[in-house]
């Protein structure tokens, strides 16, 4: 009898380690990654984008640090925080970054635009968003006055409720070296707002890129082809390097090991339709709910286009190897995408990034969709 209750003992802690194992294994398996977004909402594309990421099965988001882009810092956190309680994700840190660009001022940008002309959207800065409507097939801007000018510190009504759950302590750039730290060589950073805490986070450590397993940005811009203003005029102007050109500088010429870039090429290729959204809304997932209450302009799939492309690179049909830099002059063109083959790369020193420049449309679609239904 005892010999029976040893066997059965043995057994079970087989079976136990078995279990731990199938865990470890399970969780170790998982791709990681760190966001670093301008997260302003409620809805929209910033934080659809984070979900793409949060919903992913195979992911584990180690945290999200929040940098002044389409709106400013704090109130980008706040909408961030509340979309993590809405759609179930309450457990992933959120840590406060860079309040203002590196050097670009929004005095100099205001001075700029007397001598060379207005920027279409400044995000923070103080424009309404430009969203997408469809009229008889046809996808047409339209200006929205949704989003306000106001202060760093001012923190707007939230039409979707102020969140309970706060950010942590640490800041931004000291979080993300961190972490990187903490898994060498394993953690791809996803960047989709403009490059500033990614800059710092090198500026303190300059081993921090080299220590990841690669950058992922949505940015920049080559030649894309559109009859959208914004672009058809200015094809190498993209607001995420524009709002802060010595953080993409810095950035673009970091040690990644390798270097993903969603450029407005692709991005304007991938718009959120009508019936996107309402697929989305047939779902009573958490994630869903919120999308289809908070996410109503129809506009490009910006960042969602590069989290999907982390997720599946074979969404991108095309793309070229080239190097990439900013243009820092202080002139009409700061803020520019630079871009050089091999042989005609100036002498200082130019990182090679895979540009993305077409997506499969449906499958891309249908993969956000289901993302979201989750």
């Amino acid at each position: 009898m005892k010999t029976k209750i040893f066997a059965v003992l043995l057994l079970a802690a087989a079976a136990a380690a078995s279990v731990s194992l199938c865990l470890a294994q399970g969780s170790a398996s998982k791709r990681l990654v760190l966001i670093d977004q301008d997260g302003s909402g409620p809805g929209g594309s910033n934080q659809m984008a984070m979900l793409a990421l949060l919903q992913a099965p195979n992911v584990q988001v180690l945290g999200i640090t929040m940098v002044t882009g389409n709106a400013w810092r704090d109130e980008e956190t706040l909408h961030t925080l509340r979309m993590l309680e809405l759609t179930e994700h309450s457990d992933v840190p959120v840590a406060k970054g860079a309040v203002f660009p590196l050097v670009r001022s929004q005095e100099e940008t205001r001075l700029s635009a007397a001598l060379y002309g207005k920027e279409t959207w400044l995000g923070a800065w103080g424009q309404g968003p430009t969203t997408l409507e469809e009229h008889g097939g046809a996808v047409t801007p339209v200006t929205s006055t949704d989003l306000k000018e106001h202060e760093p510190y001012v923190i707007p009504a939230m039409a979707e409720g102020r969140p309970v759950i706060k950010p942590i302590e640490e800041d931004a750039a000291h979080f993300l070296i961190r972490q990187v730290r903490a898994h060498p060589h394993q953690v791809t950073i996803y960047a989709a707002g403009p490059l500033t805490n990614i800059a710092l986070a090198i500026s303190i450590d300059p081993e921090f890129a080299a220590l990841t397993q690669g950058l992922v940005v949505m940015g920049g811009s080559l030649n894309p082809q559109t009859d959208d203003p914004e672009f058809a005029t200015s094809p190498r102007h993209e607001f995420n390097f524009w709002f802060d050109p010595e953080a993409t500088h810095i950035v673009l010429r970091a040690a990644w090991p390798r270097v993903d870039v969603t450029t407005v090429d692709v991005s304007i290729k991938a718009p959120f339709t009508q019936e996107m959204l309402a697929e989305i809304a047939k779902s009573q997932s958490p994630t869903a709910r919120y999308i289809a209450a908070w996410s109503q302009d129809r506009y490009y799939l910006w960042d969602e286009l590069a989290a999907c492309a982390w997720l599946d690179p074979s969404l991108i049909t095309k793309e070229t190897a080239v190097y990439m830099d900013i243009d820092l002059s202080h002139g009409p063109s700061y803020g520019d995408t630079l871009t050089w083959t091999e042989k005609l790369k100036p002498a200082p020193q130019v990182r090679l990034v895979h540009a993305q420049l077409d997506v499969d449309l449906p499958r891309f679609q249908k993969m956000f969709v289901e993302l979201m239904k989750r």
